[in-house]
């Protein structure tokens, strides 16, 4: 009787075997280092680049209600504007046909979520896009933390923006403001 319950818990203890070779194995491979992977250039246009337009695309009519409410549906475009204005790496223009690049920032809260519980994912959106052959160049997305509190909300959203400059003071390569220069 010994000798039969050994060979009936050999199989068992081979699977274990095997499971366990082969979460070795995939946690080496995790290990392993990965190369470098390329970096694809950034659109010259956005690195030489003097002057900006920047147009308001708005915001999503899910979340246009909770602006009208804050008292400034165009809270988004003005902030960035502002943001643009203290970085001084463009110069601002007033009509599209005398710049370089066009900035498109828009605001969207959409709805996302499982499927009993959904729940808004706000986000501020800016859009670059060359003047003069209207073609996209880079998108950049930024997410913004809701908030049932106005200083909350004004935070988080200060954190969003700073967030979308941080991320186009990268692509744009310069840092440094017009009184810099």
């Amino acid at each position: 009787m010994f000798p039969r319950n050994r060979l009936a818990a050999l199989p068992a203890l081979l699977a274990a075997i095997l499971v366990m070779c082969a979460m070795s194995v995939n946690a080496a491979a995790q290990d392993a280092p990965k190369p470098p992977a390329a970096t694809a250039p950034t659109p010259t246009a956005i690195q030489t680049a003097r002057r900006v337009f920047l147009g308001n695309a708005g915001v999503d009519s899910s979340s246009y209600p909770a602006f009208q409410r804050s008292g400034d549906v165009n809270q988004p475009y003005n902030w960035f504007y502002a943001a643009m204005k203290n970085w001084g790496r463009y110069q601002l223009v007033g009509t599209p046909a005398g710049a370089d690049l066009v900035f498109e920032i828009s605001f969207a809260a959409p709805l996302v979520g499982a499927d009993k519980l959904a729940t808004f994912a706000p986000y501020l959106r800016l859009e670059i896009l060359d003047a003069k052959t209207h073609f996209v160049l880079w998108t950049i997305v930024a997410p913004v933390e809701g908030a049932y509190r106005k200083a909350t909300w004004e935070k988080n959203f200060t954190s969003g923006v700073t967030s979308l400059m941080s991320d186009l003071k990268n692509i744009a390569g310069e840092t440094q403001t017009a009184s810099n220069r």
